[in-house]
């Protein structure tokens, strides 16, 4: 399942030393142009400004478009018969085998590329490490958000995540030298007061099958999700920045491939480990819509996860950790709209109010992100014109 918030350490990129580096700088974040040029070589110059924003688009859909789907999925799994937790756990990471095909197509072009950028200091004992730490890490932060998922109704859970926004927050002021603004605090604010408000109230999300101690548990254990989820984005910010200090496309890749497959063996050791293992066949064989609906709803769940986490990476290594984490939480109030569609799910008035309060949160931050971006381009214009 990281760029930098504000920070001013800027990461060198692909391009070469003599070469001119244009500021654009977006979303709190101060990198270069030249350090997105993923894997161009040193003498294709600076990254576009559109080439930029293509990268952010087309990561912010990945994102989305993962997430949603493999929410609305997982939650499908335990409404037709599926109860392994750590099954669900597993399926978050298990499908990071199909990275492989983006990393043989978005392979560097040039070896001198990968030398340029290499550090002396990102030894492979020490990345190694950094990676088996943080696929622990998302092992057990995927356990929490499977029993979220089984214990809460998808739009309650949806919208519980949205305090992942204000713990990352918190990471990125300590860890990655995010500013806070008075739009950026009323953010963090309102994302709190939404999911506080959601967890108090109990009418809206007590269930015939899940006991109120349930319900308590999977309101704290999704919230503490939120939290370990915020953190991983900041600590893999730390690592882009003070240890790898490379920014290419192969390197995102291998940041999500090497952490899934540390958190999926996690997770199979979890499966063996609690019994769950055995009642797998069983639960092919008792689930609603059958055997083939069975295989297929882990399968996609665990390519529709991997899309997500490509996105979610993508946004830390493109912008900053808080921004990926603000898009993440732009699409919490969309799997509401699927969950009442396709599973009946309640949408009383405490969860219509508390989406509402988590868009106003949205909004209050992106407006920071316009301001931001409005700025550091008249700053950009104006170095030009006095160079």
């Amino acid at each position: 399942m990281a760029g930098d918030d504000g920070s001013s350490n800027a990461v060198p990129g692909g391009g070469g030393s003599n070469q001119e580096e244009v500021q654009i700088e977006i979303a709190g974040s101060s990198k270069p142009a030249a350090s997105l040029a993923h894997e161009a070589p040193p003498q294709s110059g600076p990254v576009k400004h559109w080439q930029w924003w293509l990268m952010v688009v087309l990561n912010m859909f990945f994102l989305i478009a993962g997430q949603t789907s493999a929410t609305l999925l997982g939650r499908f799994y335990y409404n037709e018969g599926g109860n392994s937790k750590w099954m669900s756990t597993f399926v978050q990471t298990a499908g990071f085998p199909v990275l492989f095909v983006a990393q043989f197509l978005f392979r560097p072009k040039s070896p001198s590329t990968q030398a340029i950028n290499s550090s002396p200091e990102a030894s492979i004992i020490k990345i190694t490490l950094i990676y088996i730490a943080l696929g622990l890490i998302i092992a057990a932060d995927d356990l929490m958000y499977s029993y979220g998922l089984l214990y809460l109704p998808v739009s309650t859970y949806s919208l519980i995540c949205a305090s992942q926004l204000a713990f990352n927050a918190v990471f990125s002021y300590f860890l990655n030298a995010q500013k806070f603004t008075p739009l950026i605090f009323n953010s963090v604010l309102l994302l709190t007061f939404s999911a506080s408000l959601l967890g108090v109230d109990e009418d809206s999300q007590s269930t015939s099958d899940t006991s109120q101690g349930n319900h308590v548990l999977g309101f704290v254990l999704t919230l503490g999700a939120s939290a370990t989820y915020s953190l991983i984005l900041s600590l893999m910010q730390v690592t882009f920045e003070k240890v790898i200090k490379r920014e290419t496309f192969s390197v995102v890749l291998n940041m999500q491939i090497y952490t899934a497959f540390v958190a999926t063996l996690a997770s199979l050791v979890g499966l063996f480990a609690s019994g769950e293992w055995k009642t797998l066949e069983g639960e092919m064989h008792v689930f609603s819509s059958g055997k083939v609906s069975y295989v297929m709803t882990l399968l996609w769940t665990a390519i529709s996860w991997q899309i997500a986490s490509v996105g979610v990476v993508g946004l830390i290594f493109v912008v900053s950790s808080l921004f990926s984490n603000v898009i993440s939480t732009l699409a919490l109030p969309i799997i509401p709209v699927f969950a009442v569609i396709f599973f009946h799910d309640k949408m009383d008035g405490i969860k219509i109010i508390a989406m509402l309060i988590a868009i106003w949160g949205f909004v209050s931050y992106g407006y920071q992100l316009y301001v931001d971006d409005k700025k550091s381009r008249k700053t950009s214009s104006s170095v030009e014109e006095n160079s």
